[in-house]
């Protein structure tokens, strides 16, 4: 087997790994990256023949996972994508959100294009190139052995990340003994709301494991929850708002079940959360669409939900009722994506009111290298937004408590399962971290590590 690393290696975005194997070309995952640069990654031309790939593994619906699906079958692809029911349906949702978002960039752009003399910009994919991706997806259940052929079958194990979110087996026999290669996807952490724990396989040959929080430890559910209450309650005090960037998918319906249960409990009152994100609308419908995914507790809470007594939640649909929302000066929650200050709402949120002392922005998710959030949690005094330079005068509160991903101690208990030597390669973190990872399992384990670049090859 030839596995070759594409993306995803020694950054956080982009994951895409290539495999040959008994006349087969696959991919596992087909991501976007994200960050300054990601603009020019994404255009470039893919590093083989979209053709001639067989078949797509998804492991969940993360755009850094699957945001270039759109783009690979708009230059050809006409394989199969496999993943999960869940996955599948928030797959649908966040590519058409991707489309629109590439269409309306470059529409806006095209406008600047031609006033300047300049020739028109073509969108990195559209709404007809999902319309496209839907029907090649086939879905599997967690825990089901299926076969392709050519002496390669595979199963998917639940990740514990987002809804759907699942780890590969992959099987393979090109020579005289089958061997085992695992996938992680993004490892869940333990008691993560809503989805069930993650599932650790117990043997294989090679591991291509995800690091994001590999030289990290988490805080406490409990110390998050504190901190999100002491910030909310603070700012609420001072006057201002409180404003969440967050991932539509995942973190979102987290952080709205942790506040339902808080307003529950008695340790918040009269709260107005008024969600700002029409794709974080649409997913936590998939999202109660599929109890099948939920753990025990989240199961028992949407089947006996009494929304008397619960958050005041208010759904912002349109592009006008968002603009009114910093009409309001104080008293609320707003949540908006993306996760990251890349795009969506949240950019005007931040424009309006990043500069207001007596407000907080609480970041509960990843932020990457490169992105307006990761520059305001680290300190940035200024930031530009939407061709300005705004002030940073709110107050950042940086709970990854929240965090969807497993932690360092998490991710080497996961290893631990393993019964037998894998050799294992750490990708989807920053360079630093994958590297200092990849240490720690070698010494902790004995394990042969290795954290590739971008384009290296191995044969296995």
């Amino acid at each position: 087997m030839i596995l070759k690393f594409l993306g995803g290696v020694r950054t956080v975005t982009g994951s895409c790994f290539y495999i040959e194997c008994n006349n087969l070309k696959l991919l596992v995952e087909c991501g976007m990256f994200q960050g300054e640069v990601a603009e020019e990654i994404n255009k470039a031309r893919f590093e083989f023949s979209p053709e001639e790939i067989d078949y797509i593994f998804i492991t969940h619906a993360h755009l850094d996972h699957s945001g270039m699906l759109p783009k690979i079958v708009k230059e050809g692809f006409k394989g199969r994508v496999i993943t999960t029911s869940a996955t599948k349906d928030l797959l649908e949702i966040l590519l058409y959100d991707s489309a629109h978002i590439q269409e309306s960039d470059a529409e806006w752009l095209t406008r600047k294009a031609q006033r300047a003399g300049k020739p028109p910009v073509i969108p990195l994919y559209t709404t007809e190139d999902v319309m496209d991706v839907m029907p090649l997806i086939d879905v599997r259940n967690y825990g089901e052995v299926f076969h392709i052929g050519n002496s390669i079958k595979y199963r998917f194990l639940d990740a514990g990340h987002i809804l759907g979110s699942g780890t590969l087996e992959l099987w393979f026999q090109d020579s005289s003994k089958e061997k085992k290669v695992v996938f992680s996807g993004d490892i869940g952490k333990k008691g993560n709301p809503i989805v069930k724990d993650p599932l650790s396989p117990k043997e294989a040959d090679f591991i291509v494991m995800e690091s994001t929080y590999g030289n990290r430890l988490h805080k406490s559910l409990k110390e998050s929850t504190n901190e999100l209450i002491d910030g909310i309650k603070t700012t609420i005090k001072k006057g201002g708002n409180v404003y969440l960037p967050s991932f539509a998918v995942g973190r979102t319906q987290d952080i709205l079940y942790i506040l339902n249960n808080l307003v529950r409990e008695k340790r918040l009152y009269n709260i107005n959360v008024y969600l700002d994100s029409p794709l974080a609308q649409e997913a936590t419908k998939v999202y109660l669409s599929h109890p099948e995914c939920f753990d025990e507790e989240a199961e028992k809470l949407f089947s006996t939900q009494d929304y008397s007594n619960s958050i005041k939640l208010h759904f912002v649909e349109s592009a006008q009722g968002s603009i009114s929302l910093n009409k309001i000066k104080s008293g609320i929650i707003v949540i908006a994506g993306s996760g990251m200050c890349e795009g969506g709402r949240i950019r005007h949120h931040l424009k309006h009111n990043l500069w207001r002392p007596e407000c907080s922005i609480i970041f509960v998710g990843f932020q990457a290298k490169g992105t307006l959030g990761r520059k305001i949690i680290d300190g940035a005094k200024m930031v530009h937004i939407l061709g300005e330079e705004i002030a940073v005068k709110a107050s950042i509160y940086t709970i990854n408590g929240f965090s969807a991903h497993a932690d360092q101690a998490e991710l080497i208990e996961w290893l631990s399962f393993f019964k037998n030597s894998p050799e294992v390669f750490i990708v989807h973190g920053e360079e630093d971290v994958s590297i200092a990872f990849s240490n720690i399992v070698n010494e902790r384990f004995g394990f042969k590590t290795y954290v590739p670049e971008k384009g290296e090859m191995f044969i296995l």
